[in-house]
């Protein structure tokens, strides 16, 4: 953990997420596009699940939000 913050994992919340790290936007609007922030279900619902709904790979959108956030 740096400073006390805690590395993102695909199990963490999106809303979670955003919430601790706002910078992470740009990742999830690249990997997921823009309608991900309309949508009120995707605050409660993981990285993981977020990625099969959208069929993308969990661990590279997890690497890109770590680098983002310079963990």
């Amino acid at each position: 953990m740096a400073g006390g913050r805690r590395k993102i994992d695909k199990e963490m919340k999106i809303g979670e997420v955003l919430e601790k790290y706002p910078e992470a936007r740009e990742v999830f609007q690249r990997h997921f596009g823009e309608g991900c922030f309309n949508c009120t279900a995707s605050r409660a619902e993981t990285i993981s699940f977020g990625a099969l709904m959208h069929n993308k790979d969990a661990n590279a959108i997890v690497r890109d939000l770590n680098a983002k956030i310079k963990f």
